[in-house]
């Protein structure tokens, strides 16, 4: 059997993974990839000058990332052209006060993120990466910097227990989060050994006595953490310990994505869902606005949105529950007129195709799909229904989608949940009710959603990049002969 090469979009999903631990490593990514292609950043506390023809993005919080083109066409009241995604994926977030001592081992405390198959975080080789406040002292002033930080090497493990002590293990792995996935940093033997810590975890004395000399936020962020896990970091980041100030950071697991598979039609990694959809409609928006004639017969705004904490329900600042999507469309909106009226109208000629990853097809579970709704790796994006608006698909919506791909060839699938099992949901619904706009749910399909490590196709890759594509530069033309009522 030939093996499939894989293309420069799979290519370019590969690198953009393995440089995306967390959102803010792949909002991070997604900047640089934007200002190669010319995109400008503005800032939400400062007023955007903007001009039709030209390319613009802001982020917030650092994990949350808006970027849009301007048709060269557009007036106020145009509509936008919306893919949104989400930047989070489920994981294990160090706790504020992470420094826990038992039986001889340093140990660090986590707090589950979201709804994560827990029990593939076990025997895994970790690290740590994220985000960290940097103190910085500069001719007697003091200011804080967010610097991003990622250990490279497996730092930490979570070990399973020996079958000859679980002897029922095999019929129920239950994994209770308090007290079972504390990741080993350490043994507390070796880490005094090393002068960084007392076996029973505490600083040591000489630690101690350093830390009364220094200010109250450097004793106290000591206090929390184990001193070899801080003395990692700073190493890391280039500064002394003392001068992390505070840090949101998770672990992540150190094996690379890959493409894999005995014909290389697989794609082996962390966090697909929902980078695979990030990355696809960003570099879709990239595409489609690579140059001036792109946007030369454009009247709308091409638009990528993606957004933090999506697992957890996005009620957060940078969330889709924030107002940053319907603020994002006023700002656009009021640059280019004083009528506020104009936006109301401007979100009814507006469309958002929102896309997270959805349920395959999984060989050894066939009776978890419904048999008419089956998603099948290589089968293109799947078009997501819930009667009940857990997503925010109707049949408008999926018709402007479908015939995207049906212009271009494109495979597309259709999905519903049995009627006997619950439904998960996205930013679809909560964009379309809390913005007004009309929306389609879709995503490619993949295996082990929320694993450690999950499993998707070459294909549907490349799929999802050319219909993304296909609606920045089509949408406009097809709404135009959607003869249906708003």
């Amino acid at each position: 059997m030939a093996k499939q090469e894989p293309n420069s979009v799979v290519s370019d999903l590969i690198s953009f993974l393995n440089a995306a631990p967390t959102a803010f490593h792949a909002v991070d990514e997604a900047k640089k990839w934007l200002r190669s292609a010319g995109y400008e950043q503005v800032l939400e506390r400062e007023d955007w000058k903007l001009e039709a023809g030209k390319k613009y993005f802001f982020t917030r919080n650092y994990s949350t990332i808006v970027a849009f083109a301007i048709g060269k066409k557009y007036v106020a009241g145009n509509g936008f052209h919306i893919v949104g995604a989400h930047t989070d994926s489920p994981c294990l977030k160090l706790k504020p006060v992470s420094k826990v001592a038992k039986g001889g081992f340093l140990e660090v405390g986590v707090q589950t993120y979201g709804s994560g198959l827990w029990h593939t975080w076990f025997d895994r080789d970790l690290t740590i990466a994220g985000r960290v406040i940097v103190t910085e002292e500069k001719d007697g002033s003091v200011s804080y910097s967010h610097k991003l930080v990622r250990i490279e090497e497996p730092i930490m493990r979570i070990p399973t227990l020996a079958i000859h002590l679980d002897r029922d293990v095999k019929d129920a792995f239950k994994v209770n989060a308090q007290t079972h996935l504390l990741p080993i940093l350490a043994t507390a033997v070796k880490a005094e050994l090393n002068k960084v810590v007392a076996e029973d975890g505490e600083a040591n004395s000489d630690a101690q006595n350093d830390g009364k000399k220094s200010n109250e936020k450097t004793t106290s962020i000591a206090s929390k953490h184990h001193s070899l896990l801080l003395q990692l970091l700073a190493d890391q980041l280039g500064c002394e310990p003392e001068h992390i100030s505070d840090f949101e950071l998770q672990a992540c697991d150190t094996q690379p994505s890959i493409i894999a598979g005995a014909a290389k039609e697989f794609i082996f990694s962390g966090r697909l869902d929902n980078l695979c959809m990030s990355f696809c409609s960003l570099k879709a928006l990239i595409d489609a606005t690579s140059s001036d004639s792109n946007l030369e017969d454009e009247s709308g705004v091409r638009m990528v949105a993606l957004f933090d904490h999506e697992e957890v329900g996005s009620d957060s600042a940078q969330g889709a529950g924030s107002p940053a999507m319907l603020n994002t469309l006023s700002r656009i909106t009021s640059s280019f007129t004083t009528d506020s009226k104009l936006l109301e109208k401007a979100i009814q000629r507006s469309f958002l195709v929102s896309a997270d990853m959805a349920h395959a097809l999984h060989p050894n579970y066939m009776d978890k799909h419904e048999e008419n709704h089956q998603p099948k790796l290589h089968g293109g994006l799947v078009i997501k229904h819930n009667a009940n608006q857990r997503y925010a698909t109707n049949a408008v919506t999926a018709l402007i989608f479908r015939e995207i791909a049906r212009n271009h060839s494109l495979p597309v699938q259709d999905f519903v949940v049995r009627n006997d099992m619950a439904c998960g949901s996205t930013i679809g619904p909560i964009l379309a009710s809390g913005v007004g706009i009309r929306t389609v749910d879709v995503g490619a399909p993949q295996l082990s959603m929320h694993s450690i490590r999950e499993m998707s196709a070459v294909d549907d890759v490349k799929h999802s990049y050319e219909h993304f594509k296909a609606f920045f530069q089509e949408f406009t033309h097809l709404d135009a002969m959607i003869k249906v009522d708003a």
